[in-house]
């Protein structure tokens, strides 16, 4: 006998739209049909020089975003309150501000599409922290506390749940598989960072619950960077072509974060376990 199903319609549509979302990254197809090249091949054939830039500027990019994560950067102060105030007045919370953020990121894009990958070091810290940003709201718009230390943190991991890492098979890199690795990892940093004054946040890159967040992020998230260096080192890519693979990359991120955090919105309502026999059983 079939058990009932206790999603009402927008819900349960709400959940197959973010299991797609969630399970079939699409960044790397994207971003071929921009350059008009397979990226994913070319990414094997990077130089090792190309490879060193990228692992460095994602370990970069990734430290920035943990500072702003942690020093609790005002990211509801642009939009009213967030979900702290929703809550009080009973108000639901105003839509992500994704075109605002879009344009950001699409004018650092610019930049990395004129110079290169040699301005990866410097282009990506800033999208990052950019797109972080739009991560954050969306987790606002879905009822989040922002105030949370740990909530910000999943803010920041949705950066691993966005990419594959090169060698995930199709178990460890399914949506819950990656939930379930970084789980512990950001309750971890959270616990440590939190009891750090937050003026010591740089110092404590090196203690060890944040360098293993870190690390299982950028294990993911690297190759991203990776597709995206790719895509913005080809000859004559210029600033228009940049922009928009930048445009790309921030709208990938953002629908990532907009499944995870609908998810996540639906286990507060339903209960985690239902939640997760509904997107299982959900449609590809």
């Amino acid at each position: 006998m079939a058990m009932p199903n206790p999603f009402d319609r927008t819900d349960a549509l709400a959940l197959e739209q973010a299991k797609r979302v969630l399970e079939t990254p699409d960044l790397a197809i994207q971003l071929a049909s921009r350059v008009g090249r397979p990226i994913e091949r070319l990414v094997e054939k990077l130089p090792a020089r190309t490879r060193e830039i990228v692992t460095s500027a994602t370990r970069t990019a990734l430290e920035k975003g943990l500072e702003l994560a942690v020093r609790s950067i005002d990211f509801e102060e642009a939009r009213g309150g967030g979900a702290l105030l929703a809550t009080v007045t009973g108000a639901r919370p105003a839509a992500p501000a994704d075109l605002a953020h879009r344009a950001a990121v699409i004018a650092s894009g610019a930049l990395g599409g004129a110079l290169g990958a040699a301005a990866l070091p410097l282009e990506l810290p800033l999208s990052t922290t950019l797109m972080l940003r739009s991560i954050a709201d969306h987790a606002r718009a879905q009822g989040e506390d922002l105030t949370a230390l740990r909530v910000r943190l999943e803010c920041l991991g949705v950066f691993a749940m966005g990419g594959r890492a090169a060698a995930d098979d199709a178990a460890e890199s399914g949506y819950f598989a990656v939930r379930v690795a970084l789980a512990q990892a950001v309750a971890h940093a959270a616990e440590q960072l939190g009891t750090r004054a937050v003026a010591g946040v740089a110092a404590e890159r090196g203690a060890p619950a944040v360098v293993r967040l870190v690390g299982l992020i950028a294990q993911r998230f690297g190759t991203s960077v990776a597709q995206k260096a790719v895509a913005q080192a080809v000859p004559l890519v210029g600033a228009l072509a940049g922009a928009a693979i930048n445009s790309v990359f921030i709208q990938h991120y953002q629908k990532t974060a907009w499944g995870h955090f609908t998810v996540r919105r639906l286990e507060r309502a339903y209960g985690a376990d239902e939640v997760r026999r509904a997107y299982e059983d959900a449609p590809l």
